[in-house]
């Protein structure tokens, strides 16, 4: 069973890095948007785990890994995104003016 388990780990890792490096710059905001929504059900999964009294220590940790892994994920995300919005954001009038000296 732990095989077949990696196996299909490993085989979604190459799918999603197939995948991912086939998208446009375009449509990287996009994107990001819904890996931030996937890892959002990552985040609540890792607590449902940790909250349903799981006693075996190795769930506990997968599951803390989970919750790490998905947060830094999240946050890096929200971060990027906010980041590439920006870019479209006008400049205010006294910057614009001061640039065309």
């Amino acid at each position: 069973m732990f095989l077949a388990d990696l196996a299909v780990l490993v085989l979604a890792g190459f799918v999603g890095f197939a995948v991912i490096s086939k998208v446009p710059n375009t449509l990287h905001t996009p994107l990001m948007s819904g890996t931030n929504a996937i890892h959002g059900i990552v985040l609540l999964g890792g607590v449902l785990v940790l909250g349903s009294g799981v006693d075996s220590v190795a769930s506990q940790l997968l599951a803390l890994l989970a919750i790490v892994f998905g947060t830094i994920n999240v946050v890096g995300g929200f971060l990027v995104t906010d980041r590439m919005l920006g870019m479209f954001k006008r400049k205010p009038a006294a910057v614009r003016k001061g640039a065309e000296k």
